[in-house]
This record gives structure tokens, C-alpha cells and sequence, in this order.
């Protein structure tokens, strides 16, 4: 069954997949919940678009094998960078109040006033304003509901990577 869906309809599925988490992420926990997006929920969102973009891509140009592989594994990338990200931001939610870092300033203060390096290295080490636990959905938090989907997205593109068709 999953072998008759064509690869270009998989890549159309995946980036429809990341323009959904981005309309949510947005509008509805953004703005309809006022929920500020911390450093590392920004971050995350810059490898859905990645990831949601690779797959428009490859959906738009529809490749042979050689070159869907190599459009999975670029998406494939992707989503294991947003989930790295997911894990440390997991990771930073799950630690006792008092190992919680300090809040620093917001992304915007920091890629206006610091080199970009320096603003990279103080986004992925995450700050206080990443350990509040905000909303939850079946148990999970942002960023752990993030994990799954890009655990999903990962999952696809290596099916898409190694299947025959």
C-alpha cells in the first residue's frame, strides 16, 4: 500500500506537514494563546521551514531515484537538526528549578547587538524563558511534540531514500 504512493505525493505530504506546524505555531499558540516563541522554539521553526521547503522542492521538480534520494536526505537532515534542538530544548524544560539557566535577553536584542556566532552558541544553550512548560497536547510540550514530528519527518524521508520505486 505505501509503495503506490508516489514519492512526489510524499514530499507534497511532508511539506504540507511543516506549513500546518507552522500556521499552529503561529496563529493559533502565538497569537490566538499569546504564547511567546522562546530562542529555541524560534530555532526549531527555522528547520520546519527548511525541511518543509527541501520537501516543496523536491515535490515541484519531482527527480528521478538519484535525485529523490538526495532531496530525502537533505530534508532528512533537517529534521535531525530540529531535533537536536528539541532535545536540548526537552532536556533544559526537564531540568530541577534551581539548574534552570538564567533568562537572557530576546533573539531580536541579541542578532541586532552580538555577533552571529555568539547569538547561535547563547540560542542553543537555551535560557530560563526555554524551560516554561506553556501548553501541553496529550502530555507532551512544544518541543516534545516536535521531537515526534520530526521523528516522523526523519522516518519518511529514509523510507523515501531506500524504497524502490
Amino acid at each position: 500500500m505505501l509503495q503506490s504512493l508516489s514519492p512526489r505525493l510524499v514530499f507534497f505530504g511532508l511539506a504540507l506537514m511543516a506549513l500546518i506546524a507552522l500556521v499552529f505555531a503561529r496563529f493559533y499558540l502565538q497569537e490566538a494563546l499569546g504564547l511567546p516563541p522562546c530562542p529555541l522554539c524560534m530555532t526549531q521553526r527555522v528547520f520546519v521551514v527548511l525541511w518543509g521547503s527541501i520537501a516543496l522542492l523536491a515535490a515541484l521538480h519531482n527527480p528521478a531515484a538519484v535525485g529523490r534520494r538526495i532531496y530525502a536526505g537533505l530534508c532528512a537532515l533537517a529534521a535531525v537538526a530540529g531535533a537536536a534542538v528539541a532535545i536540548r530544548h526537552v532536556w533544559i524544560q526537564h531540568l530541577p528549578p534551581d539548574q534552570v539557566p538564567a533568562c537572557g535577553p530576546s533573539l531580536e536584542y541579541m542578532l541586532e547587538t552580538l555577533p552571529f556566532s555568539e547569538t547561535l552558541e547563547l540560542v542553543f544553550m537555551g535560557d530560563g524563558n526555554c524551560a516554561d512548560i506553556q501548553w501541553t497536547f496529550l502530555g507532551l510540550s512544544i518541543p516534545e511534540q516536535t521531537l515526534v514530528m520530526a521523528a516522523a519527518v526523519l522516518l519518511v524521508c529514509m523510507w523515501q531514500v531506500f524504497r524502490k520505486q
